[in-house]
């Protein structure tokens, strides 16, 4: 709604200004003035209009410059906010991916212990079935 409202002041301030340089036009049409005076009348006004028209176009260009800079600006700094926030993220992802494998490492070498408890278990039993064979046999 304040959109529509914007537009239609732009359009009364832009339908005033013209319609202000259609009625001095027709002011200086209309007078009583020689021919020579009207067109230099003529002709300064219009390098008037000129120059407040082009006045106008240089400040609009100069405030557009200025929102674009400050939508660029504003651009960087929310890709800088995102950028940190995933680096960020991925610092943490990295640091739990290490606390997982240095868990993974424990377990594993506390499995690689067991297994090798076992072994040397399952060696001793086999040295004394072997020699408990062997004392059988020479019996």
């Amino acid at each position: 709604m304040a959109s529509n409202g914007n537009e239609y002041f732009k359009g009364f301030i832009l339908g005033s200004i013209f319609g202000g340089a259609v009625g001095a036009f027709l002011a200086l049409l209309f007078a009583p003035k020689s021919g020579r005076e009207f067109r230099k009348e003529l002709a300064d006004k219009t390098n008037e209009l000129y120059r407040k028209a082009s006045n106008y176009l240089t400040d609009v260009e100069q405030k557009i410059d200025e929102q674009v800079w400050e939508t660029v600006n504003e651009g960087k700094i929310r890709a800088q906010s995102i950028i940190e926030t995933a680096k960020q993220q991925a610092q943490k992802i990295l640091e739990d991916a290490e606390r997982i494998i240095q868990e993974a490492k424990e377990k594993a070498f506390e499995i690689k212990e067991t297994v090798e408890d076992k072994i040397d278990q399952i060696k001793e039993a086999t040295k004394a079935g072997v020699e408990a064979f062997k004392s059988e046999m020479k019996e």
